[in-house]
């Protein structure tokens, strides 16, 4: 039987790289790797052009297009991007904000649209841990270091009871919070003021922000995925066992990634462009169990269901959705 055309796009990850140097392939499959210069730009070719049979693609994306009847694509138990989100609440050092109980009345910005994965993630554990309510704020939503409409590929679900508006033409989040003109902002990446090192009034919420996620991970046991790995619905039916391979080559090329960084374990981080490496691999092996990053349905269900949780919390799910309502119905049992 010839290898079944497969075309995958996810981010140049260490937990992808593997597929995409060819050293790990997917069984019966005959894959073409593709990435973007950005992720909103793959998940926007996913969603408006379906050019990708197999796609990376944030949680409240897929979600904004699911339904029990009619789906276009299901979720595998594959998570190739996780991040801890209490390091991306950024706020005005003028504002008056020093705990998150000083963000209640406040006007924050949020990148592309209302409930981002990363905006979800960081409200939630806000809301769970602080009282925090989005429904007490007023929210911008735009581009984060360069003016940008509200993304288009995607329906901009805005919850009833909660004021949320359009960044003015001409203005950048970053701009306006540089300015005071939002007194927070909630981001999937670092401005780029912040980066260079020329923002004078941004500071991060959470100045020790790894104490605090360290503290988050050892209470809750999540450590968030922004991202499933969603396949298309027909190929569900028309390729059986595909969904099974395919998390198969997900699950060895993360496996790879593992002992890339054993390897530079053994070698006092020498393979990588990371001065004292080794101590940060080393308090991660000590803090983290053995599989820190886990591919499966068993091992996230905690995990999804809390993300579920806060989308229907926030207002962006009609219903509360279950684990096995979004991802693949044959990849439950891993």
């Amino acid at each position: 039987m010839s290898p079944i055309p497969l075309t995958i796009a996810t981010g140049p990850y260490d937990t992808t790289r593997a597929l995409f140097d060819g050293s790990v392939g997917i069984d019966g499959a005959a894959v073409t790797m593709r990435t973007g210069r950005t992720l909103p730009e793959i998940f926007e070719r996913m969603m408006r052009q379906h050019e990708f049979d197999v796609s990376e693609l944030g949680w409240t994306f897929y979600l904004r297009n699911f339904s029990a009847e009619s789906t276009p694509y299901r979720a595998l138990p594959v998570f190739p991007n996780r991040v801890f989100r209490h390091s991306c609440v950024f706020v005005n050092r003028h504002a008056g904000i020093t705990a998150p109980q000083d963000l209640t009345g406040k006007t924050i910005g949020e990148f592309g649209l209302y409930g981002q994965d990363s905006g979800v993630w960081a409200k939630g554990a806000l809301a769970d841990d602080y009282g925090f309510s989005p429904k007490a704020n007023r929210w911008v939503i735009g581009g984060l270091d360069a003016p940008a409409a509200p993304f288009g590929f995607v329906p901009q679900i805005r919850p009833d009871g909660i004021d949320i508006s359009d960044a003015p033409p001409g203005k950048s989040l970053a701009q306006m919070l540089e300015t005071g003109e939002i007194d927070a902002l909630f981001t999937a990446n670092v401005p780029q003021t912040v980066l260079d090192g020329t923002a004078r009034n941004i500071v991060r919420l959470f100045g020790d922000y790894e104490t605090v996620e360290r503290d988050y991970y050892q209470r809750t046991g999540i450590y968030p995925m922004m991202h499933p790995v969603v396949i298309r619905t027909g190929l569900l039916t028309a390729q059986p066992g595909l969904a099974r391979a395919i998390y198969d080559g997900f699950l060895q090329a993360k496996q790879a990634a593992e002992q890339r960084y054993e390897f530079a374990r053994r070698l006092f981080g020498a393979t990588l462009m990371l001065p004292w490496a080794e101590a940060l691999l080393e308090r991660n092996a000590a803090f983290f169990p053995d599989d820190w990053w886990p591919y499966g349905t068993a091992a996230n269900r905690h995990t999804i269901d809390t993300f579920l949780r806060y989308h229907y919390e926030q207002g962006l799910s009609e219903r509360r959705l279950s684990v096995e309502d979004v991802m693949v119905p044959e990849l439950l049992d891993t």
